[in-house]
């Protein structure tokens, strides 16, 4: 499904920043060792329900209030965007539908369970979770709100970088976990809105999930082949003529890819070396400049935690890896 998404304007981005700053407390940026290069990070695993999806969807569900005060919203999730919105709806008083797919992160699901909303498991991957959201919002007339493809969530998600780049003036190039592209196009966004187009920009996705990376490349977004990976946070497809792919392309951003390897790693380096938690989707950061997968720029690198919602049993199954 196509759906024409216009990018957000300056008054737009400015809402955005006006709600997350009366709801959200700014997350930290930590000088943090990366085998022996100090690394900018910012700390989204501080962020409220421990991810920065809460950013877009907390700007989406109070923009959607603006319009109808009495309306319901609906969205698909793999986890984390479900939890925001949510919170959101919650906070806000706006009635909220969050669909996952029936195999989505077991913590996340336990976490949304705990929200007064309507929760509906469907399907075995995140385009079935979004189809079932896509019927369901058509059938009974209700705002659908994208994780990604919609501009008050693309709004929401250039605040985290408003407080990164304003915290690390001196960062020269930034490292964005790249699923559907929210985060990374409110990365764009905010570069061209805070003057520093100097800043160099480069999305990573996991090698076994990594639809942008592909359609970008001309394959068609139902063409593109998913594997298991524990960067669940990025796996999926996105959605053909997206605004996040327009402006990735438009900006001409590099994409990397990282192994599941390195990604399991990058999440036992993480807890042994900086005593950091993170999924899977921030681990595929840290691993693509731990692994030297990053092109070398001048001057003090970055990267975004985006968020600490892993399963124990995953985590420990992984800080098991680095005894064997």
């Amino acid at each position: 499904m196509i759906r024409d998404v216009p990018a957000p304007t300056a008054e737009e981005l400015a809402a955005a920043r006006e709600v997350i700053a009366r709801y959200l407390r700014p997350t930290p940026t930590y000088p943090i060792d990366l085998r022996g290069r100090s690394v900018y990070a910012k700390l989204e695993t501080f962020q409220i329900y421990g991810a920065f999806k809460v950013r877009g969807a907390l700007a989406a569900v109070a923009a959607a209030h603006r319009v109808d005060p009495t309306g319901a919203v609906i969205t698909s999730s793999a986890g984390n965007h479900g939890l925001g919105i949510a919170f959101a709806a919650t906070t806000l008083g706006v009635p909220a539908t969050v669909v996952v797919p029936a195999n989505a992160s077991p913590l996340k699901v336990a976490k949304l369970r705990t929200f007064d909303i309507e929760l509906i498991e469907w399907g075995s991957s995140y385009d079935d979770a979004q189809a079932k959201a896509f019927e369901l919002a058509a059938a009974r007339g209700i705002h659908y709100i994208s994780p990604f493809n919609d501009t008050h969530v693309v709004a929401g998600q250039a605040t985290l970088f408003d407080e990164f780049y304003e915290a690390a003036p001196d960062m020269t190039h930034v490292i964005v976990p790249v699923g559907g592209g929210g985060l990374i196009a409110g990365a764009l966004l905010a570069r061209s809105s805070s003057g520093r187009d100097d800043l160099r920009i480069t999305g990573v996705q996991p090698e076994h999930s990594a639809a942008m990376y592909h359609v970008l490349r001309g394959t068609a977004m139902d063409q593109v082949s998913h594997r298991a990976t524990i960067a669940d946070g990025l796996a999926g497809g996105g959605d053909e003529g997206a605004l996040t792919n327009e402006l990735i392309a438009t900006h001409s951003v590099d994409l990397i890819l990282v192994p599941e390897a390195l990604i399991r790693e990058g999440v036992r380096e993480a807890a042994d070396h900086n005593g950091l938690v993170i999924e899977g989707s921030a681990a595929t950061a840290y691993a693509a400049i731990t692994n030297q997968l990053i092109p070398e720029v001048p001057g003090p690198l970055g990267f975004v935690a985006c968020g600490r919602n892993i399963a124990p049993e995953l985590f420990r199954e992984l800080l098991l890896e680095s005894t064997h």
